[in-house]
């Protein structure tokens, strides 16, 4: 092989190689986002206020749990919340006849539900909770947390809070969050509205103090 063979068979080996590497970074750089799209934008591992809500499986969880935007023909504003009960559903309002569906747990018997109507008088982001004395007479193991118990991932209330009040005054009844994610869909609580975490940190972001919950029970 002469000199100029050997010259252009190298050439063409650096263009080879240098291609290998710039495929390599390639896929390093474009490899988070894959793996971002993998673990899914709506139910992913969320880190805020020095704690971590872990990510949901999505791949075993029931689709219809997944919140997701469905038409809506009832009379509410947008912005409104509608709790419906018997369906184990909350819709959050929207405008042109859309509203956001989110999967929710419930009380255990219709008589533990809140229904009728009121407004978010407070948010709390990782809220202390403390459960009242109806809870820990109908549910034992909640004596435990008597004194109450600060924010954080092992808190019944999860990772956000939404106070139910009316005439100003508060209900005791909460949308919030939930450290048994398997639960949501059920008929499991003691009255108050769970949702999954990652769906209450959502909902926490696009409804202000003041906002119309309308709960109904059938």
């Amino acid at each position: 092989m002469d000199k100029r063979a050997v010259q252009n068979l190298s050439a063409k080996q650096n263009v080879v190689e240098s291609g290998q590497v710039l495929t390599r970074r390639a896929v390093i750089v474009g490899l988070p986002l894959v793996l971002a799209g993998c673990a899914g934008a709506n139910y992913g591992v969320v880190s805020d206020g020095g704690f971590t809500t872990p990510a949901i499986d999505v791949t075993t969880l029931d689709p219809n749990l997944m919140r997701t935007e469905v038409a809506w023909r009832g009379k509410e504003k947008p912005g409104s919340i509608v709790v419906n009960v018997p369906q184990r559903r909350l819709y959050l309002v929207e405008a042109n006849g859309k509203a956001v569906r989110y999967a929710v747990g419930v009380g255990r018997t219709e008589g533990t539900n809140f229904r009728g109507s009121a407004v978010i008088g407070r948010k709390e982001k990782w809220p202390h909770w403390t459960p009242t004395a109806h809870m820990m007479a109908a549910m034992p193991r909640y004596r435990r947390y008597a004194g109450g118990i600060d924010g954080g991932p092992d808190n019944p209330l999860g990772a956000r809070a939404l106070y139910l009040y009316r005439d100003g005054h508060d209900t005791f009844f909460r949308l919030h969050g939930t450290t048994e994610p398997e639960s949501i869909g059920q008929a499991v609580s003691s009255g108050c509205i769970r949702l999954f975490n990652q769906d209450i940190i959502d909902l926490y972001n696009h409804v202000p103090v003041g906002t119309r919950v309308t709960v109904l029970q059938s």
